[in-house]
Formats: C-alpha cells, sequence, structure tokens
C-alpha cells in the first residue's frame, strides 16, 4: 500500500447501497428514513477509523441533469430516474456530517463525482502524493497510476495498476477506450453492438486506443481471434458512436469551484452532537465520532 497517500472517495455508491437495504428502515427522530445516511456512516467510520487518513475527499453527485456529458449527448444517464426526496436529504446529511467532522466534500452542477475524483487525483499528483480512490465504479480505475490504487471499500480487494489489467482486462489508462467500444448500460452510453467488455479488450491488447484502431479498421479482420472479418464490419459501421462514446467515458480533471486542500480541518463538535441526536445515535456513538 503507497505511503501516506489521498483517500479520494466516490461517495454516492455508498450511500445508495444501503438505501436498497430496506427491512427495517430505520428513522431519525424526526420520523424521516435513515437507512442511506446510517450506512453511508457505518463505511466512512470504518474507513476512518482502520485507515486513519489525513488527506481525504469525498465527491458527490449532484448533476444528473445539468453535466457537461448531458451537452454532449442528451441521453446520457437518460435510463436514470431523480432521487427521491427522501434519499436527496439523507444525502444532504451525509454531506452536513463530513462537513461536522471537518472532512473535505464537494459536489458540481456541472462536473460529476468522477470528475472532482480526477481534479483531485491530478492535483495529488502534482503534490507528490498517491492516490488511494475508493469507488465501486470501474470507471474510475482509469484514474489510477503508477503508485494508486482503486479499491471499492469493504467488498473488493484493493486493485494497482497490474490489478486493474488482470480483473478488466486493460490497462488503467485504456478503460475509456474500452467503456467507449463496449458501451456502459449504467450510463446508457451506446457502445459497438456485439462487442462486450472481453473482446474491447482484445482489441485494445492489439491497438492500444481506439484512435489507433479506427485508424487501421483493415487490419483487425486480419486478427486471429473468431469472427475477425465481423469485428471489422462492427468498428466500420459503428465509427460515429465509438467517437462520441469516447468523449463521454474520459474523465476531465480540470473541475473548476472545488476545494483542493484534504488534509483534514478541526470537528465541529456541537454540530456534531447535534446530528448524532437527530440520527439517533447514542452519547457513546458521538464520543466514538468525535475520536475518530
Amino acid at each position: 500500500m503507497p505511503e501516506n497517500p489521498a483517500w479520494l472517495v466516490d461517495a454516492s455508491i455508498y450511500v445508495f447501497r444501503p438505501w436498497f437495504v430496506r427491512d427495517p428502515v430505520p428513522l431519525d427522530r424526526q420520523g424521516n428514513p435513515a437507512n442511506a445516511v446510517l450506512g453511508f456512516l457505518r463505511f466512512t467510520y470504518n474507513l476512518l477509523k482502520t485507515e486513519q487518513p489525513q488527506q481525504i475527499g469525498f465527491a458527490f453527485d449532484t448533476s444528473l441533469h445539468t453535466s457537461q456529458r448531458k451537452a454532449i449527448y442528451p441521453g446520457y444517464k437518460a435510463n436514470r430516474a431523480s432521487a427521491p426526496d427522501e434519499l436527496k436529504r439523507q444525502f444532504q446529511l451525509c454531506r452536513d456530517f463530513l462537513d461536522a467532522l471537518g472532512i473535505v466534500q464537494a459536489a458540481s452542477h456541472h462536473y460529476e463525482a468522477d470528475d472532482i475524483v480526477g481534479a483531485w487525483a491530478q492535483r495529488q499528483r502534482e503534490s507528490g502524493h498517491a492516490c488511494m480512490i475508493i469507488s465501486g465504479d470501474k470507471d474510475l480505475a482509469q484514474l489510477v497510476g503508477e503508485h494508486d490504487i482503486w479499491w471499492d471499500y469493504g467488498k473488493r480487494k484493493p486493485l494497482p495498476p497490474g490489478g486493474v489489467k488482470k480483473e478488466f482486462g486493460v490497462w488503467p489508462q485504456q478503460i475509456p477506450d474500452q467503456l467507449a467500444l463496449a458501451g456502459d448500460a449504467a450510463d446508457n452510453i451506446p457502445g459497438v453492438p456485439g462487442i462486450g467488455m472481453a473482446t474491447a479488450a482484445k482489441l485494445l491488447q492489439k491497438f492500444q486506443t481506439v484512435d489507433i484502431l479506427l485508424s487501421r479498421i483493415p487490419e483487425i479482420g486480419q486478427m486471429k481471434t473468431r469472427g475477425a472479418k465481423r469485428l471489422q464490419a462492427l468498428v466500420d459501421e459503428h465509427q460515429a458512436t465509438v467517437r462520441l462514446a469516447r468523449r463521454l467515458t474520459g474523465i476531465e480533471c480540470e473541475v473548476p469551484d472545488i476545494p483542493l486542500d484534504l488534509w483534514r480541518k478541526e470537528k465541529d463538535l456541537p454540530r456534531l452532537q447535534a446530528l448524532c441526536e437527530l440520527l439517533g445515535l447514542s452519547d457513546q456513538q458521538f464520543r466514538l465520532w468525535a475520536a475518530v
């Protein structure tokens, strides 16, 4: 593991996962559902207590309908409904709790959490720090540099660059090209029909990037792989789709108006205590949060 890395958390998945655990649904002191925020806090406490990060930031999504990718492709994430109000409320409580802990949290109306993590990763590398990229989304594996780790914390093992290659079939920097070829149903990004992640990985093993692949399409038919001629025809037919998708799958690392200093700050204990009381946490749990 890297020494004294910056921990960059793609926060939303760690809110959504407990949101879907709904039997029974715990309530806060005002009678509102608290399953998502309490689950997120369990994840956060475990991370802080076990790893003791000194630099850490949590990136959230608020840009479902206003992100710059929507301007490129209106169908981007069109398969996703807006979060219900009771979930939006819990997202805000997660962010308020982090503020009370003195931990940086950020969101943007035009950029996604992936991009915020990308901007943080770029800044940390410029400062000589390795990054622990905490996410359940393979898209963020593209940010893994030589000394970095991608880790779906609590669910999977941490992956350095070689681990990403073993897990996904391509090197980190090839992830956006792989997704551009295969498409990404979760984000409603089109790909080449009939090409999945494994076939995309095979193509990238030979051609390295989408740009090189599209400049040498006739060579696809000469590959020693089953259906090579059909693959050639498919890529040739769907070149425009691949080029469009590649504009969507890459992470933007220049994001304005976000905090870049990720060192932990002093806690706001009165605010932290009030949030603990609202969420029905005990005095002992408040003391544990105050000490973490």
